[in-house]
């Protein structure tokens, strides 16, 4: 594993950390959206991560010089699905989406998992920003030991 090895790993978490930051303030933004294009309330987004791996041929794997290749090679998100949780129930009979007994679907998003989530998101960010620059500094420390 090189030193550009861990750069690459650290910079593929930033990505998908960035996308579920993405992902959650959508969430959060649309917690009172009762009506999207296809006429029901919109359904909060969760993003699936998975381990990146190397894309190589499969005879690639049996030889003995490709022992580095079942080192991890980072993140990425695998996709993003819908939270299928039953929707709020909202009595307020004169929203204009109530039904005939007054009640309003709203949004399955909470606003404090999200938050929750969000700032999980934001200190997996910082740990992986840490863990870059620590790289760099032992890079840049070789560096001086090497002059």
């Amino acid at each position: 594993m090189g030193f550009f090895n861990s750069l690459d790993i650290g910079a593929s978490a930033l990505t998908a950390q960035r996308l579920r930051m993405d992902i959650i303030a959508q969430n959060i933004a649309n917690a009172s959206t009762t009506r999207t294009s296809d006429g029901t309330p919109y359904r909060r987004k969760v993003t699936v991560f998975e381990e990146r791996t190397l894309n190589a041929p499969f005879s690639d794997y049996l030889t003995e010089s490709s022992k580095d290749m079942f080192i991890g090679k980072g993140v990425r998100v695998a996709r993003i699905v819908e939270d299928n949780s039953p929707f709020k129930r909202v009595y307020d009979p004169g929203h204009p989406d109530a039904d005939e007994a007054g009640y309003v679907n709203m949004p399955n998003v909470d606003i404090i998992t999200e938050m929750v989530n969000m700032i999980s998101a934001t200190r997996a960010y910082e740990a992986n920003v840490t863990a870059i620059n620590s790289s760099k500094s032992m890079a840049l420390k070789a560096l001086e030991i090497g002059s």
